[in-house]
């Protein structure tokens, strides 16, 4: 099993791709965690999988929403945890009921709690390395996680403008 990955994408609709080929793997209690800069491709590859798992509205960065939920044949759980302060403030918003719902779980802006990413899941760093490129840090966590990684790593091969690599471990 492939514990971690590096892909390289060339555009957004690329960035989204990869969200979309994720759809085809994840299913109901599942979490993602994305990490990277304003603009490193976030909500792009958060767009993707929710076209992937048939969300019909638009999916947009939920951080004024901090959660918005999206139905599709899996519903959609979109976190931002850009504008949370304390980590107090997870309680709040009922974030860890939420990472055990019956949908799937993509956190933005995971890395600001660290002790609050899950055990069990993905966790991407996007990373701008160009106008329009971005490369995905991708690591297993826990089984699901290892499980997820391979599926994603399957699902992604052949897409236009996507270059994937496995990362030996250190």
């Amino acid at each position: 099993m492939v514990a971690r990955l590096t892909i390289a994408t060339e555009g957004a609709d690329a960035t989204a791709a990869c969200g979309e080929a994720l759809a085809s793997a994840v299913a109901r209690g599942d979490v993602v965690v994305l990490t990277g800069d304003l603009g490193a491709g976030k909500t792009q590859v958060t767009k993707g999988l929710g076209r992937g798992l048939g969300v019909r509205e638009p999916v947009t960065s939920p951080t004024f929403n901090i959660l918005l939920v999206h139905e599709g044949r899996i519903p959609l759980y979109h976190l931002d945890l850009y504008r949370l302060e304390r980590p107090e403030e997870l309680d709040d918003i009922d974030y860890f009921a939420t990472l055990e719902g019956d949908g799937v779980s993509v956190v933005e802006w995971g890395d600001r709690f660290a002790e609050s990413v899950p055990n069990d899941g993905v966790l991407v760093a996007l990373h701008i390395t160009g106008d329009t490129a971005r490369r995905l840090e991708v690591e297993a966590l826990g089984r699901r996680g290892a499980v997820l990684t391979d599926a994603w790593r399957s699902a992604i091969e052949g897409l236009a403008g996507v270059a994937v690599t496995d990362v030996e471990p250190s």
